[in-house]
């Protein structure tokens, strides 16, 4: 058996497990959001940090890479233990199709796995729904966990289209804000002083209480 998997966000850029093969290239009928909570790589309980998920679209089209794990059953059974470690905060998994880039007609791949949430706050404790560009920016600039600060997240997503020749509008439109906010916020504290700099007021839509036992791993 061969496994193939989809990576969207972090695993683009950092996979973390070994693989044999990655093809660039989309799914179809998915766009990339960030829409889910993360405790416990780039947030934490109290702060949640905003990562990707995917949201079904008719006609949008989610660039990404997909990595193929060959190699018996041993190999891909201690990939899908890692996997679901780290990707614990997605409450679903997903078989997909996959197009390799320049052949939009026919799959090139089938059976792709990719992890992905239920939309819905009562369903899935990590779901923060959607919010203004302005909010989410305030709360990516500002959440920290223990595999970094959010900030970085989005930052090295950014990068990742780039170099892969499929940059995305909301990235980029978020990473600019982000920006923006992060010089405010250093404005401020050179303006107020070190140890009277103010905090920004985060507002997040539809927080809900999350685990807090996840394991401490990279986050997608």
């Amino acid at each position: 058996m061969v496994l193939w998997v989809f990576g969207y966000g972090s695993l683009i850029w950092n996979p973390g497990f070994d693989f044999d093969e990655k093809i660039l290239g989309f799914i179809k009928d998915f766009r990339r959001v960030f829409d889910l909570a993360c405790i416990d790589h780039r947030g934490t309980p109290e702060h949640p940090a905003r990562t990707c998920t995917l949201e079904s679209e008719v006609g949008a089209v989610c660039w990404g890479i997909a990595f193929c794990v060959r190699g018996g059953i041993e190999k891909e059974r201690a990939t899908m233990q890692y996997l679901e470690r780290r990707e614990c905060e997605y409450d679903k998994k997903a078989l997909v199709n996959f197009y390799k880039e320049g052949e939009n007609n026919q799959p090139f791949l089938t059976d792709v796995l990719v992890f992905i949430s239920t939309p819905d706050v009562i369903a899935n404790r990590y779901y923060l729904g959607p919010a203004p560009l302005e909010e989410m920016a305030r709360q990516i600039a500002t959440a920290n966990g223990p595999s970094g600060n959010n900030r970085d997240y989005l930052f090295k997503l950014e990068r990742a289209l780039f170099h892969i020749g499929h940059e995305e509008d909301l990235v980029t439109e978020l990473s600019n804000e982000v920006r923006r906010v992060l010089a405010v916020l250093k404005d401020n504290t050179k303006t107020i002083g070190p140890h009277f700099a103010l905090k920004p007021k985060l507002s997040l839509i539809n927080t809900v209480p999350l685990l807090q036992g996840a394991a401490v791993l990279n986050s997608n």
